[in-house]
Parts: C-alpha cells; structure tokens; sequence
C-alpha cells in the first residue's frame, strides 16, 4: 500500500499514487511494484474489494528503496490483507517485470520524477491458515473492505481495464503451479479482441525471455 505522494481518484474510486519519497521509480517512469495472487486449497483465488468503491483487484504495493520483491510482498501482504509469512506458502513468481502504463489522465505530468506506470513482480501465494486471518485492520486508512474466492480468470474481468493485460499475463505465466496438467480454460465471455492482445503479449513475452536466458540476463527475483 504505502502511499508517500498525492493521491488521484478515478470516478471508479480507484486511486493512483505518484510517490515522492522512498519509491523505486526508474529512468523509463515505471515505480516498482509487487502483486500478489492468493489462492485457497480449491485453486480460487482471493479478490478483494477496494473501500469505499465498486472496484476489485489483487492485492499490490509499491517497493521501497533497499526492499527486494520478497520482503515487499510480505510487508504488502500483511498491510493490505492482514496476513504473515506464517500464513502462506509461496508457489512460484513471475521471472521478470510485468508492465503497464497509466493512461494520460492518470498522469501527474508536472511531478518529479514523473510516473507513467508500473513494473511489477508477481507472487502466487497459497493460504495455509484459516480464512478468518484476512482482515484489514492494519492500516487507519485500508485499501480494501472486503474480499472474495473467484475462479481463476475471473479477475481479468473484474480489475481496471488497464491492468487487463498484466493480469492475463500473469495468471499465465503462474498459474501451472496450480494447475499443473493445464490452465483452466480461456472463458467463453472474453472478447475476442482480449484473446487476440493477450496472445500477442505471451508471444512477446516468451520471444524476450527466451532472449534472456540465452544471454544469461534472466532477471530473477530475490
């Protein structure tokens, strides 16, 4: 969560924060950033709803200066849900950053350093103790005030349209840990149009990580 900049607020209630202080902004724009997918034992995954507005999301978090994206999942995962280390086992997590950009309205263009977006490095989480321990107590002001279990591509559907892309992404990229004979299948409510983008961005994705590993460049996370 860590808000340490203004806040801008989308009709929907979403709220985008453009740090001054502490954040990882790079020389592209883009301020580092965790998100996590938690799951339960069935392979439905946690979405939670962001207080005070009808939107719903995955839980994430900016990195602070110094942090490695683990110990920002963590801190993330016990500020916005409530949840320690002791309550989750990690699956798997993304091999790079998954990146989207704010559309322009969303954009602080006098600000210093400016933000276009976010990179992000995703976790799979599965919750090992009770459902009771989620809550949202942990902050004066919560990003969340109440979560559901979906199925798995559920999320796609439901986040701000400009984090469609990420979300397909990553559900793709961890999702065999859940599903290791195969993901559940694409939903027949997707447009086509979405199926045609995001199989556009896996095949770039696969295309530059493949150009990773064969230089030894891959990127993994701490």
């Amino acid at each position: 969560m860590f808000w340490t900049g203004h806040d801008i607020r989308a009709k929907s209630g979403q709220r985008f924060c453009f740090p001054v202080n502490n954040d990882h902004i790079d020389s592209d724009g883009f301020r580092a950033n965790v998100g996590i997918i938690l799951s339960n034992e069935d392979g439905r995954l946690l979405l939670a709803g962001r207080a005070g507005s009808k939107g719903w999301q995955f839980p994430q978090g900016g990195m602070l200066e110094g942090e490695s994206p683990q110990q920002a999942m963590y801190r993330e995962l016990h500020e916005e849900v409530g949840l320690t280390s002791e309550d989750v086992a990690v699956l798997g997590a993304t091999v790079d950053w998954l990146r989207y950009r704010l559309p322009d309205r969303f954009i602080r263009h006098g600000s210093t350093p400016l933000c276009i977006g976010q990179k992000q490095r995703w976790f799979l989480l599965r919750l090992t103790g009770p459902e009771d321990r989620v809550n949202f107590d942990q902050s004066d002001t919560p990003e969340f005030d109440r979560w559901r279990w979906v199925d798995f591509w559920h999320p796609v559907k439901e986040v701000i349209y400009f984090k469609r892309r990420v979300y397909a992404q990553a559900l793709n990229e961890l999702g065999p840990h859940l599903y290791p004979e195969g993901l559940p299948p694409q939903p027949r409510w997707w447009p086509k149009r979405w199926r045609n983008v995001f199989e556009k961005d896996l095949r770039r994705i696969d295309g530059l990580q493949s150009e990773r590993f064969d230089d030894g460049k891959a990127d993994h996370t701490e």
